[in-house]
């Protein structure tokens, strides 16, 4: 396989990460964890708990990356801790419908927050195939230019979320107790359904700073920058995150945040009056708009490996067409719930490579950065993934299966790949 060009350095990896979490999802997602968990509190815990999870993720992705520096980065952590069809089956999930369609929905998306702030006469799936069909050709250029784009979004994205913090706090004139609170919470059974309801939703807001170990070849040193930028970037979003809830828990208080779905618009709306609409719109927009650049830049390097092309453009072209043609078909959004589980049996798999990797490392191999606590630590995470797989079942059984079947059509596709390789 050709080398791809070294150019990527901390600050990229670190913009990399972060990107690959800030979505849509915690605009909107605290809304569903409010309706779990009443106690303003609880609420706070049960994101920060999320944060400690994903950062303990980033942790072991760390030590991942600084043992295995590879193109691809968790399909390669795969395929040479278990077998090639394992990671063949992750790339195509990951290309069928994670990845690619995780794109198209939130094209789907930045097209209609875009088109309430310049109130064009557009389709929503026009603006969204348009998109999609811009940053694909952005990224086809090159990892200089793809990685420029994704570090300029991600800057606005973070000016963006740290603006609206600022007017949730100081714009606001009467404010919802943190500490106190009249309302009673969900006690011993029932509060551990809720604090695991509310964990899933929360989880998925933070997931996708494992893409960023998909760049690992384009990095000048791997070991150490992608090591540093996951924990940086991880740090980072939990920051923003807890940023974000507090202050729709001071303006919203629990009980306005579980009953809106648009918790972002209805904070900014009573902080700042009718500007906060137009203002939340425009912050959607960007956070969107980076997301699309990021999931564009680095999940064809999977596919990249997987096919072992001269080149990633056709992978990222691939990516492209079929988000394109996903986002018209505007029925994408039903099929992301079949793939939850299947997201989570990958990052629970993935984690526990390390186990097989420290089990094989021969006496004189020196590595740079080792996860504090392990084992204890990374069973805690492959735990935590069993979980959430384990209650996107029991909510969602019909979707699970759907997704699993998904998955599984990953198995012929690859016995008939390496048939006609031999």
């Amino acid at each position: 396989m050709s080398k791809l060009a070294r150019r990527l350095g901390l600050f990229d990896t670190t913009m990399i990460v972060m990107g690959g979490i800030i979505g849509s999802g915690i605009f909107i997602n605290p809304y569903i964890v409010a309706r779990q968990l009443y106690s303003p509190l609880l609420i706070l815990g049960a994101w920060a708990l999320g944060g400690l999870i994903a950062l303990s993720g980033g942790f072991i992705w760390a030590e991942l990356a600084a043992r295995r520096p590879q193109l691809g980065g968790q399909y390669a952590y795969l395929r040479e801790a278990y077998h090639p069809s394992v990671a063949f089956i992750y790339g195509w999930t990951l290309l069928l419908v994670t990845q690619t369609g995780g794109m198209a929905a939130v094209a789907v998306t930045f097209a209609h927050y875009f088109l309430d702030v310049t109130h064009l006469d557009l389709a929503d799936g026009w603006v969204a195939v348009f998109v999609l069909a811009l940053l694909t050709l952005i990224n086809c250029l090159g990892v200089r230019a793809g990685s420029t784009t994704q570090n300029l979004l991600m800057s606005l994205k973070i000016c963006a979320i740290a603006g609206l913090v600022i007017c949730g706090l100081v714009f606001t004139g009467e404010r919802h107790p943190i500490v106190a609170s009249n309302v009673d919470a969900p006690h011993s059974w029932n509060l551990l359904k809720a604090a695991g309801a509310a964990l899933t939703p929360i989880a998925f807001s933070y997931g996708g700073w494992q893409t960023s170990s998909f760049m690992s070849a384009e990095l000048r040193d791997p070991r150490r920058d992608l090591t540093r930028g996951l924990l940086i970037g991880v740090a980072g979003v939990v920051i923003l995150y807890l940023a974000v809830n507090f202050v729709y828990l001071r303006v919203l208080g629990p009980v306005g945040l579980a009953a809106t779905t648009t918790p972002a618009s209805t904070a900014m709306q009573i902080a700042i009056g009718s500007r906060g609409a137009a203002l939340t719109a425009i912050v959607i927009a960007i956070s969107t708009l980076g997301f699309l650049s990021q999931g564009m830049l680095t999940a064809p390097r999977v596919y990249f490996a997987m096919a072992e092309t001269q080149v990633p453009v056709v992978a990222i072209a691939l990516q492209g067409i079929l988000a394109i043609v996903i986002a018209a078909s505007g029925r994408y959004e039903q099929i992301l719930n079949y793939v939850i589980s299947s997201d989570f049996i990958f990052f629970g798999l993935t984690a526990a490579t390390l186990f097989v990797f420290r089990a094989r490392q021969s006496p004189d191999e020196k590595v740079r950065y080792l996860v504090p606590g392990h084992p204890w630590t990374t069973g805690l995470f492959v735990a935590a993934s069993a979980l959430i797989v384990a209650g996107t079942v029991y909510s969602h059984p019909k979707e699970s299966l759907i997704g699993w079947l998904l998955l599984a059509s990953g198995i012929p596709v690859y016995l008939f790949w390496r048939r006609r390789a031999v």
